[in-house]
């Protein structure tokens, strides 16, 4: 298989597991901030790490669920972004899908610009370096919200929240999600 489609794979599995909990739940999330979003994204990626260093789960999800967790979570931050925090908080299912497409393939579009760069250098990375580096775009994040959304010349949270997204879309393709 190649990128795009691995790619394509791991994206429609998240969405449409994203969908299916916006038919159960609606759109409860819309009432986070944007800082919640990115310390949802931080428990995620931290229990990828420590199960990644133990080695056992005792709550049964495992490094699986997590990374579709943390993409899903970022759409929910760029979906965020351009729909501000205080607007509409129950929003159609069928409106919330073209969003999500929306976002991911703005990402997708980003992915492919940087992998023609890198020549696909994820490919040889370990899983537990891609955990890492969600981990540093998270405290990036944090501190870009501390200072209050500004930057002097660092990519605005937009883009990290891309990254992130990203790389846990690779770690998923090395996991061999898009498999299935």
């Amino acid at each position: 298989m190649d990128t795009i489609q691995e790619y394509n794979n791991v994206i429609k599995h998240c969405q449409d597991l994203f969908i299916k909990k916006t038919k159960d739940y609606g759109t409860a999330w819309r009432i986070m901030r944007l800082s919640s979003i990115t310390d949802q994204i931080y428990i995620k990626a931290q229990r990828i790490r420590t199960l990644e260093i133990k080695k056992v789960s005792k709550v049964g999800e495992g490094i699986t669920d997590e990374y579709i967790g943390i993409i899903n979570y970022c759409v929910m931050a760029m979906i965020q972004i351009d729909l501000g925090e205080d607007g509409e908080e129950n929003l159609d299912p069928t409106f919330v899908n073209q969003k999500y497409t929306e976002k991911v393939t703005e990402t997708r579009d980003l992915m492919l610009a940087k992998n023609h760069d890198y020549g696909e250098a994820w490919r040889d990375m370990r899983v537990s370096s891609m955990t890492d580096l969600i981990l540093m775009k998270i405290h990036r994040v944090k501190q870009i919200e501390d200072n209050d959304g500004q930057t002097l010349v660092s990519e605005g949270i937009h883009a990290n929240y891309q990254d992130m997204l990203n790389y846990a879309v690779f770690a998923l393709i090395k996991l061999g999600i898009a498999q299935q």
